[in-house]
């Protein structure tokens, strides 16, 4: 009988053989992680969007008060803790955390992450709530134990979001930033486009994209109803925000339906909020509808799926 070649034998501990387990853990995360993660969160369009698309935002996060996290966390990582914890959209290298004198920084877009935004997120604030000052978390690995968001943050509370144009919030006040430091910063700011969140409706953010502005709008709805919605509203003309804007078409990123819309860079964002809480309000009354398509409307959901795109993690 012939011998197996070696060559053809991966070793144990070789590259070949760690790049498969690590495809199969990879495939085992994406296969039990939540396909909408922050489900319940009041927040929960806002956290998608920090996460998905916003360059440069940050957010105070409304930690759970002592007793509860005495209650819930097994480990009483957050125990006694006073430290704030802020979040921002991408820390420095993307990490998962770092910790600066008083106060503990989270990031939603990470170099490496489990597949699963909120457990990453949960995990990051309970290291960032206790680490030593100038440590910082690269990633986070689903451990048994680990926290859920629901245990660190309030559920019930939203987010005030201040949107940055920089990313100067990443070098500490009255601290003299190493010539790496500087770069990273130099860097990440040769990509961002302004941004702003529209005053008003929930998780419309406003974005300049060079020649033209994006509407990225958040919506709440369960995906399938929210379509159903939009092909009503487009079959009788209204899927607009009046002159100066087109739809695009929408995305879906975690469980949530994201419409787009082109918009004239020439206005300011806030001159778009009365005609999106119009829209919203058209949206919401077509949600409500409980009547099959008309054959109008059945082509327009064609032609909206046809339009629509999906983002992976």
């Amino acid at each position: 009988m012939a011998k197996k070649s070696k060559r053809n034998s991966p070793k144990p501990n070789g590259n070949r053989a760690q790049r498969l387990a690590e495809r199969r853990e990879a495939l085992e995360r994406a296969t039990a992680a939540p396909a909408r993660p922050f489900e319940g969160f009041a927040a929960e369009c806002d956290l998608v969007a920090l996460r998905e698309f916003v360059p440069s935002a940050t957010t105070v996060l409304p930690l759970r008060d002592s007793t509860l996290r005495d209650s819930t966390l097994r480990d009483s990582t957050l125990r006694d803790s006073t430290r704030t914890v802020v979040l921002g959209t991408v820390l420095p290298g993307a990490a998962a955390g770092l910790v600066r004198e008083s106060t503990g920084y989270v990031g939603l877009q990470l170099q490496g992450h489990t597949g699963d935004p909120a457990h990453d997120l949960a995990c990051a604030i309970a290291w960032a709530s206790t680490a030593d000052p100038e440590k910082t978390l690269a990633s986070v690995r689903a451990e048994d134990g680990d926290p859920g968001l629901a245990d660190v943050i309030d559920p019930a509370a939203t987010l005030d979001i201040t949107v940055h144009n920089d990313f100067a919030w990443w070098i500490p006040e009255g601290v003299e930033p190493s010539a790496e430091e500087r770069a990273a910063v130099q860097r990440a700011e040769s990509v961002i486009r302004p941004s702003a969140r529209l005053d008003g409706p929930t998780a419309a953010w406003w974005v300049d994209a060079g020649e033209k502005a994006y509407l990225r709008w958040v919506r709440p709805e369960e995906e399938d109803a929210l379509m159903l919605a939009l092909a009503r509203v487009h079959a009788r003309g209204s899927l607009t925000l009046g002159e100066g804007s087109r739809f695009a078409g929408s995305f879906r990123t975690l469980g949530l339906l994201v419409p787009v819309f082109d918009l004239d860079l020439e206005r300011h964002p806030n001159e778009w909020v009365d005609a999106v809480l119009e829209l919203d309000r058209e949206l919401v009354d077509a949600i409500a509808v409980d009547a099959p398509l008309t054959p109008a409307e059945r082509r327009s959901r064609d032609g909206l799926r046809g339009r629509q795109v999906t983002l992976r993690l």
